[in-house]
């Protein structure tokens, strides 16, 4: 089939078409983001693929539609930015890749920690620099704390493996706890969880139900110094509280790799102009604050990953079987 992948970076590229080749689709590639006023760019293809920033409203679904766009293949496991509803009255299945790499992105929930923990980042700059002074640079032991998780899926379950590891106590919340958990972790409800852990990492998807589910009032229930730590979706804390919070001392230290308002800000070199965010302007500002832009799945195993099941879900289409990674607007 004839694809049209947007908002793609070189990895992108060189994973997709390396694994195309067990695949044979045409593959085209748009630097642009996928949106209303790029959706033209899809004329000629069946199916489209985009990310996880791309704006698919039911403006640019129509239009897709228009153009005989027959299919869309996210190549990431969020859809929010998808109008399901509107994917489904124009007759153009959704899909998408619910597990590349759980581990992936566990992991880099522990570099976040780490770096805060330990202040690595701060004390790298400075050796950089010739100064070898500790003075500032005080941690504290991840071992026996108390590891809050809110979301127990594959990514929630592979950050409490790890936690164990560190010799932390684990509770986690899923409103669809597992039947069967192969990790020593206790259930509860999230206003327990948020309430007795140390140190608090989500892995739920954005929905509705989700939207700033920590917010001036939550993260007030929490252990003062709590550490907070988002791979997850921007849009599952209310920025503005946060920084509220970080102001006053009730959140310790916070490691973001996503962010609710970070469309058209990661993923982009903008060393050259002024950052016109000023939340995510003034978070830079704090020592106990740690930035990264949404790479937490970026490794080789991911990314291999990724583009295979991207291109397995397009085939499947293409040949008339079952679609595994479907998602509908009861998701």
């Amino acid at each position: 089939m004839r694809v049209a992948v947007f908002d793609s970076k070189r990895f992108d590229r060189s994973t997709l078409e390396a694994a195309n080749q067990q695949f044979g689709h045409e593959l085209v590639f748009f630097e642009e983001r996928l949106g209303a006023h790029t959706a033209p760019l899809a004329e000629d293809f069946d199916v489209v693929c985009p990310f996880v920033n791309d704006k698919l409203d039911h403006k640019t679904i129509c239009r897709l539609a228009k153009l005989g766009v027959k299919h869309i293949a996210l190549r990431c496991a969020g859809f929010n930015g998808v109008d399901l509803a509107a994917a489904a009255e124009f007759g153009i299945p959704v899909t998408r890749v619910p597990a590349y790499s759980p581990e992936a992105v566990a992991e880099h929930v522990f570099a976040l920690l780490l770096t805060l923990s330990r202040k690595t980042h701060r004390a790298y700059n400075r050796v950089r620099e010739g100064n070898f002074l500790l003075e500032g640079l005080e941690g504290f032991n991840i071992n026996g704390k108390t590891f809050g998780i809110l979301g127990a899926g594959k990514i929630g379950l592979a950050t409490a493996r790890i936690a164990r590891g560190f010799g932390c106590k684990v509770l986690a919340y899923d409103p669809f706890p597992p039947e069967q958990c192969d990790v020593d972790c206790t259930f509860m409800s999230q206003e327990e969880v948020m309430a007795q852990a140390d140190i608090i990492s989500l892995h739920t998807p954005l929905l509705e139900s989700t939207h700033h589910m920590l917010n001036a009032a939550s993260i007030e229930t929490m252990k003062p110094g709590v550490i907070i730590l988002n791979t997850s979706r921007g849009g599952l804390i209310d920025t503005r509280a946060a920084l509220g919070a970080l102001k006053s001392g009730q959140i310790g230290g916070l490691g973001l790799d996503v962010y609710e308002h970070e469309e058209g800000v990661f993923f982009e070199d903008l060393s050259d102009s002024v950052l016109k965010d000023d939340i995510l302007a003034r978070l830079t500002t704090f020592p106990n604050v740690l930035i990264t832009s949404h790479q937490g799945y970026l490794t080789d195993e991911a990314l291999k990953n990724i583009a295979t099941t991207t291109l397995q879900n397009i085939s499947d289409f293409a040949n008339g079987l079952p679609l595994r990674n479907e998602v509908k607007p009861s998701a």
